[in-house]
């Protein structure tokens, strides 16, 4: 019996990886002869390359690079088939590494990012997985872009310094400094956003409040970041600022597009090719997916959703073990989930519920498990 598990990380409290091996241990107490195949999943954020190293096999690298707000950090990235980089944006320029209190979102820069771009390009790699989430940046990607090495420059001829605010005062842009190994790489930015860059659906508009933007802030960087779309349609010959997906990761979709080509794909599609979640779903008998949380926006490109699409195309009953069920969860019955169970067996705070995730998985895992088996007795 062939049973698949492609899980997300429960955030603060066990990687994608970490989740599947729990899950797999209650299975392996249900069935113990089981064949388990386990595929960690990201849909972009926070833990993608991890997912992706786990499912793989690929090596994990470190850089110190520019953090957001300026001080030298260590963030990592993903080496894969000697050709391949994923990055996650997170790991430079992360909204989570940065305190609340601390946050300045006129002058967050997404440079540490192109850093890490740099480092992959150094070592050879001629396609570059970019996944988006988490940002605490709304820059428009400039950051990234300057460390790429094109100049950003105001009516002075003054380079521009860090930050989505400096925008404002953009004048002019050079790229003839920009990476040229960059014309031979495929890049791929992994997102399931599709805002614009500008406008009240916009990076700043939408994304600038929970990043610590008031609403004077949010005002001022979307002014600046509609002044770096007129002034790169200037220097594009071309206007891409409506582009879908370019308000991402605080507009970085919109410099990855407009500056380095970019094509757009969910995360989660991305991460399922990488570990050949498609192939292993193929004679499988159940497959166990799951979050922290599911809600009526797992269907957005979040990794349930994707698990229950490819599992659905070959057949497969999927299972999901959550942290929580929000409202209009059940909407995933109609997408591929067969059935959903959240892990509290009673009344318990967060912490606990945090500190005891990989039991309470392993737990809902065999009572899944045992529930399935019974049926199948039944129906034979």
């Amino acid at each position: 019996m062939k049973i698949v598990i492609a899980p997300d990380s429960f955030k603060e409290s066990l990687s994608a990886a970490g989740v599947a091996e729990a899950i797999a241990e209650g299975v392996r107490l249900a069935v113990p002869q089981a064949q388990i195949v386990c595929v960690p999943m990201a849909d972009g954020g926070e833990g993608t390359v991890d997912a992706v190293l786990a499912a793989t096999g690929g090596a994990r690298k470190t850089l110190r690079v520019r953090g957001a707000l300026g001080a030298e950090q260590e963030a990592h990235w993903g080496w894969l088939d000697g050709k391949t980089a994923i990055i996650e944006m997170a790991s430079a320029a992360g909204l989570e590494q940065i305190a609340p209190r601390d946050r300045r979102p006129l002058e967050a820069s997404s440079y540490g990012v192109g850093q890490l771009m740099r480092a992959a390009l150094d070592a050879g790699a001629t396609r570059i997985i970019l996944g988006l989430g988490g940002s605490s940046t709304t820059d428009g990607g400039a950051g990234m872009l300057q460390a790429l090495g094109l100049q950003l420059r105001d009516a002075q001829g003054k380079e521009l310094g860090p930050g989505g605010a400096a925008l404002a005062s953009l004048d002019s842009i050079d790229a003839s400094g920009l990476d040229p190994r960059l014309a031979d790489t495929r890049i791929d930015v992994a997102s399931d956003v599709n805002n614009p860059l500008c406008g009240p659906k916009g990076a700043a508009h939408i994304f600038g409040p929970q990043k610590g933007a008031t609403p004077e802030q949010v005002k001022q960087l979307d002014q600046a970041l509609s002044r770096f779309a007129d002034v790169s349609a200037r220097h594009l010959s071309r206007d891409v600022r409506e582009q879908p997906g370019g308000g991402a990761a605080g507009g970085l979709g919109f410099g990855a597009y407009a500056y380095l080509s970019a094509s757009f794909r969910p995360g989660v599609e991305i991460v399922a090719e990488l570990g050949g979640l498609a192939a292993h779903m193929e004679g499988a008998a159940l497959a166990f997916t799951g979050e922290g949380r599911m809600d009526a926006q797992t269907l957005h490109g979040k990794t349930p959703a994707g698990v229950a699409g490819i599992a659905r195309q070959a057949g497969v009953p999927v299972v999901a073990l959550v942290g929580s069920l929000g409202p209009g969860y059940q909407e995933l019955y109609g997408a591929g989930i067969s059935a959903a169970f959240s892990l509290a067996h009673g009344p318990m705070t967060l912490e606990d519920a945090c500190r005891d995730t990989a039991a309470l998985l392993s737990a809902r895992a065999r009572d899944a498990m045992q529930l399935w088996l019974a049926g199948r007795k039944h129906v034979l």
